[in-house]
């Protein structure tokens, strides 16, 4: 780190980033629920053709530049890698609300359930932008396309595989007009393209982070600098999370996030072709195709669809559980990257025994495979584990959680007991 990049400069800067709710959030159309928002990462994968000779600049200046960073109109391509090391291949999207399958709440074409198979596998998608008012990204399938557009005050969602539209009022706030109060809920708060991980990330930056300038890089044809955050403490199974920026306009291009175990990174998000000209107005223009089957997002809100009135986004669910803290419901212990979130199930009861009988063989079984037993002062319990978040269950119905290693997880455990 540069000699005046002091945690407490880093901090603000990061902050600054973080906090001007400006246009800049403009690529993302509607919330990609539950891409993992504090839990996945990103994998290199962009290849470069050489360091390009740039400019030196200090970390606090690389990531005041990304502060500034104004850039309203562009198109482009990028590809999300996800790979958190889970056992089953798609199991990471059942984890979460709204990533299971066929028959999702809300339809095939609902957002908060569609874009939920970002939280797996290799995915490309096509990105345009047209400052705060119209945005449009589309993921493509080998024989399909998924599409979110926002254009005005409206967003259309299309689904080509199953022939299926989602509509709904702007995002609060997106165009800052009448639409602003009817937004539908849960569509604002998860990340999507570089520049949101990139926002994401920063937040974390504090005296438990190191922030440095690592060189520089070329991708989608574009000189960028390589920011490298890794955190300070032991215990974290966050090895760093490096950001390539564009080094005219500030704006993130690429993000990775490596596990410290090494290896595959966890996730990875960048463009491998980028284009800042105003796109064609006519690339945010939806008309539902003949025959297609139109869900309206009220018609969930009030009900009428009994699955998806109860469905909520992962955002918010998260917000519900952060409303219960200090009442018994969840307490944070220690901070930083090794924060660990300590929730008590309702009961007090665990995991079934086995041979208890009431649990299946089958399901103890894969239960098993996933986990590993675990003893302490606690008593006993199964961590489960990915390449990033872990969790403990505990037999007596507590549930450790966060991106910490199995022993930080008993450790935690340990204190509570005392």
């Amino acid at each position: 780190m540069a000699p005046n990049d002091s945690a407490e400069t880093i901090g603000e800067a990061t902050s600054t980033v973080v906090g001007r709710r400006k246009t800049a959030r403009y690529i993302v159309p509607v919330a990609v629920a539950g891409v993992a928002a504090a839990t996945i990462g990103l994998v290199p994968a962009l290849a470069s053709s050489g360091d390009p000779d740039l400019p030196k600049i200090s970390a606090q200046e690389l990531i005041e530049k990304i502060a500034a960073s104004d850039e309203e109109q562009l198109s482009g391509t990028f590809k999300i890698s996800t790979d958190l090391g889970l056992p089953l291949d798609g199991l990471a999207g059942s984890l979460v609300p709204g990533g299971g399958g066929e028959g999702k709440d809300g339809g095939a074409a609902a957002p908060q359930d569609k874009l939920m198979e970002l939280t797996s596998g290799t995915h490309t998608l096509r990105v345009a932008a047209d400052g705060p008012e119209r945005q449009k990204l589309s993921v493509l399938g080998d024989a399909s396309e998924y599409s979110v557009i926002h254009n005005q005050g409206e967003v259309w969602a299309y689904d080509s595989k199953s022939d299926e539209v989602y509509h709904a009022e702007a995002p609060e706030g997106r165009d800052g007009g009448e639409h602003a109060e009817k937004a539908p809920k849960g569509t604002e708060g998860a990340a999507a393209t570089p520049k949101d991980f990139a926002e994401k990330a920063l937040a974390a930056a504090g005296d438990t982070t190191s922030v440095t300038v690592d060189g520089t890089a070329q991708v989608a044809g574009r000189d960028a600098y390589q920011l490298l955050i890794k955190p300070k403490q032991s215990g974290s199974t966050i090895g760093s999370v490096r950001i390539a920026v564009d080094a005219e306009n500030g704006v993130p291009l690429k993000f990775t996030l490596s596990a410290a175990s090494g290896g595959k990174a966890v996730v990875d998000a960048g463009f491998t072709k980028v284009d800042f000209a105003k796109p064609a107005a006519s690339t945010f223009v939806f008309t539902p195709p003949k025959g297609a089957k139109v869900t309206e997002a009220d018609e969930l809100e009030t009900g009428k669809d009994e699955r998806g009135a109860a469905q909520k986004a992962l955002p918010g669910q998260l917000a519900e559980l952060d409303g219960l803290a200090g009442e018994g419901g969840f307490n944070v212990i220690g901070k930083g990257w090794t924060s660990i979130a300590e929730i008590k199930s309702p009961g007090g009861k665990g995991l079934p025994e086995a041979g208890s009988g009431d649990m299946p063989a089958e399901a103890q079984g894969f239960l098993d495979a996933l986990g590993d037993k675990v003893t302490g002062e606690f008593g006993s319990g199964t961590v489960f584990k990915t390449r990033l978040v872990n969790a403990l269950l505990t037999d007596d119905g507590s549930v450790y959680v966060g991106a910490v290693t199995k022993d930080a997880l008993v450790r935690a455990a340990d204190a509570a007991a005392k």
